[in-house]
């Protein structure tokens, strides 16, 4: 290509390049021997990166060759972006941008409709995602679901635990869900039989999917779930005693914290209440809390083993009625949670990840939709190699 001239408006802050061809030369095509003469040239305005204050636009005459067979072929320079009217180069910033910020953000910054800069980071997530190869990466696996809308609309991920990165998007939380993920993960070229471990919270459907359809992944409940379960029980133990006993109201997070993350002035509420241990079901409810978290950090699977039954023993025959059913769940699911003693395993990345993505949804419109739930959670979270696509894209 050649230059063409340029043409600079101050006043509108544009800059428009012509590009063109020295007249008299020929092209190659991929895939045909030779160079070939111009037939005709058609001209096309990408959108390039700003010039200082300017947006900057190419205007370029791009030639179509007539082949020997008689056919014509268009040719275009191997600078020209994936979509219709950008370069490569602005289609590297516009995904740059969006790994940082929301769609409607990035678009005012770059002065293009949310639904263009959505197009673009959607085409390479998906052509990215398609060349994506599992084959040596995924053995351990994190699931988790995240609410995509109000109410009881989700979508299940999947991630690999190893890199931390998402792997699988896909609506619902069924076990239908871990179907299609092995589906996928056959496709990608991993074996679903050779999935090793599986964190997961302890959804039946999640837990029947897995047995299914990962046959000989190991299932783990990691900490962090029990736990969870464990807050909830204390802080409706704090719900029903607080309606008897004034002092516990407005105590919610002090009970629920960790006792080094809490002010001085609430670590002493804390204690005076923790001081009150035989007569306040909502101290004991916080102590076997306690208990619990101390358990889970030990390693050694047998002693996990027996201490875990005598905590469910000594729960089950107390009058903290809350935490009773987070001992019963602890016994039917036993096995996973001792697991958790020897794998650490966990899927708190993809926690996080859950709030990041939900933060995001609260500042953006259109986020209800699974295809942009997914061209979202990718760029978050997804790791993927772009640069294949894109030389310009960091790898």
């Amino acid at each position: 290509m050649d230059g063409g001239g340029v043409d600079l408006d101050a006043a509108a802050r544009t800059l428009t390049i012509r590009i063109d061809f020295v007249a008299g030369s020929r092209f190659a095509v991929p895939g045909v021997d030779g160079v070939h003469p111009v037939h005709d040239t058609v001209t096309k305005r990408l959108r390039h990166l700003n010039f200082f204050q300017h947006e900057c636009t190419l205007e370029v005459r791009v030639p179509r060759v007539k082949l020997p067979g008689g056919s014509v072929r268009q040719v275009e320079p191997d600078w020209v972006g994936r979509l219709s009217g950008f370069t490569l180069l602005f289609e590297a910033l516009v995904l740059a941008l969006c790994q940082q910020m929301t769609f409607t953000g990035v678009a005012r910054l770059v002065n293009l409709s949310p639904h263009r800069v959505m197009a673009i980071c959607s085409h390479y997530v998906e052509q990215a995602v398609a060349q994506a190869d599992f084959s040596e990466v995924v053995s351990l696996l994190a699931i988790d679901e995240t609410a995509r809308a109000r109410g009881h609309d989700y979508v299940t991920l999947a991630a690999d635990a190893k890199r931390r990165a998402v792997v699988f998007v896909t609506e619902g939380r069924g076990a239908e869900t871990i179907e299609a993920l092995a589906a996928d993960l056959e496709a990608h070229g991993a074996d679903p039989h050779g999935i090793e471990s599986v964190s997961i919270d302890m959804s039946p459907a999640f837990i029947k999917g897995v047995t299914a359809h990962l046959p000989n992944a190991r299932i783990t409940f990691d900490k962090f779930h029990v736990l969870a379960h464990a807050s909830t029980a204390l802080d409706t133990m704090r719900r029903r005693e607080q309606k008897t006993d004034p002092d516990l109201k407005g105590l919610r997070w002090t009970l629920l914290k960790d006792r080094q993350h809490l002010s001085p002035a609430a670590r002493a509420d804390l204690d005076a209440v923790l001081a009150q241990l035989t007569t306040k079901r909502t101290a004991r409810a916080w102590r076997y809390r306690e208990q619990l978290r101390a358990i889970l950090n030990r390693k050694q699977i047998n002693v996990v083993r027996l201490l875990l039954a005598q905590w469910c023993t000594n729960v089950m025959r107390s009058k903290v009625e809350p935490m009773k059913e987070v001992a019963k769940m602890i016994r039917r699911h036993i096995e996973g949670i001792i697991a958790w003693a020897q794998t650490r395993q966990t899927n708190g990345f993809l926690e996080a990840l859950n709030g990041l993505f939900q933060a995001a949804k609260r500042k953006a419109r259109g986020y209800g939709r699974l295809s942009t739930i997914r061209t979202v959670i990718f760029l978050l979270a997804g790791k993927l190699d772009f640069s294949k696509l894109n030389p310009h894209v960091a790898r």
